[in-house]
């Protein structure tokens, strides 16, 4: 988990480089310039020694889900070794904010971001369904909805990228780049009031008062891809307008708590690994030279898999593999006011 001392910490390693690396540049001579035959004292109490303006930005940013969730389900470790055995499926559509920042220097950029949830309960429910029937084991048997109450929440975005563009001769309006980076999400989730049914039994419904599921999951993804932005030019009332696109693979390490409040001390745990496929579109328009807006749209599918542990303390504790399955589908749209020192 990134603390804010670390944070801090970050930020300021990357201003002090960003003061080097300016100073540095200021101080390399021209090569064809000629010497003047009057040298002039410079005024320094007139001039910045240190310009940042072209170097770091600071924006606020907010987020929206839509027709996302994340789920995991897990198989039967017993004959007839059904999958799914049992599947959970949280809704995320929610609302986010926070802050991001970017560092630019001649031959690379750095940035981080970090939002929480601002909305608490999604317009969706959660969903669970069980094939527990060993004599028709893909018969779903068991089906419940659940209002669900997102507790604070996390995501924490970083990033590297390499100019390349004078190396492989990109036309100017191109600025292609490779990058890596890490993304890392937390979720937590408490369900509520919700109503079980029993498909093809007769059985009446059964309500599920008060709450149900206390959820937490955690994702750490570790991407590497390519960032490409587009000087689309200056419109007569934007001091510019670029387009941008992002996309990247990742390694991704998994983490499920799972505490059924209903049945008691009952606890279920999965570990997981497997990758993620994350692309992104986002227009910038620079009102003014400082002030810029960007409009983005994201897209990022997670599929993990790994083992499942049931534990019930004094009573059992069981691990098996069979199934398990931990993934997850986000769409977002985000908006960042972004100011430039």
């Amino acid at each position: 988990m990134i603390g804010c001392k670390t944070l801090i910490y970050l930020i300021a390693v990357l201003v002090a480089l960003t003061h080097f690396v300016t100073a540095r540049a200021e101080a390399d001579p021209s090569k064809d310039e000629t010497i003047p035959d009057k040298v002039e004292t410079p005024n320094y109490q007139n001039k910045p020694i240190i310009p940042l303006t072209e170097y770091l930005s600071l924006g606020l940013k907010t987020e929206t889900f839509v027709a996302s969730h994340t789920s995991y389900e897990f198989g039967n470790p017993f004959p007839p070794h059904q999958a799914p055995l049992s599947r959970l499926e949280f809704p995320m559509d929610s609302f986010w904010a926070g802050g991001k920042f970017r560092a630019n220097f001649p031959r690379f950029s750095v940035g981080a971001e970090g939002l929480t949830n601002v909305s608490m309960d999604t317009p969706g429910h959660m969903c669970d369904s069980d094939w527990d029937d060993p004599q028709r084991p893909y018969r779903k048997t068991i089906y419940s909805e659940s209002k669900c109450r997102f507790m604070p929440s996390y995501i924490v975005r970083t990033d590297m990228d390499l100019k390349i563009s004078d190396w492989v001769g990109q036309p100017s309006w191109l600025d292609l780049r490779p990058l890596v980076g890490f993304r890392w999400e937390n979720f937590h989730f408490i369900t509520h009031d919700g109503l079980q049914v029993y498909p093809g039994s007769g059985e009446p419904p059964t309500p599920l008062p008060g709450d149900g599921i206390d959820f937490k999951q955690t994702y750490w993804q570790y991407f590497t891809g390519a960032r490409a932005s587009l000087d689309l030019g200056k419109p007569s009332v934007l001091n510019s307008l670029t387009m941008l696109f992002q996309l990247d693979w990742a390694y991704v390490d998994g983490e499920n708590w799972d505490h059924h409040l209903l049945r008691g001390q009952r606890f279920t745990m999965e570990e997981t690994s497997g990758d993620a496929w994350h692309g992104a579109a986002e227009l910038s328009a620079g009102l003014t030279k400082e002030v810029s807006l960007s409009f983005a749209a994201d897209f990022l599918m997670l599929s993990t898999t790994g083992s499942h542990r049931l534990l019930i303390p004094g009573i059992i504790d069981y691990q098996f593999s069979n199934g398990v399955r931990v993934w997850s589908e986000q769409v977002s749209f985000s908006l960042t006011l972004a100011y430039a020192f």
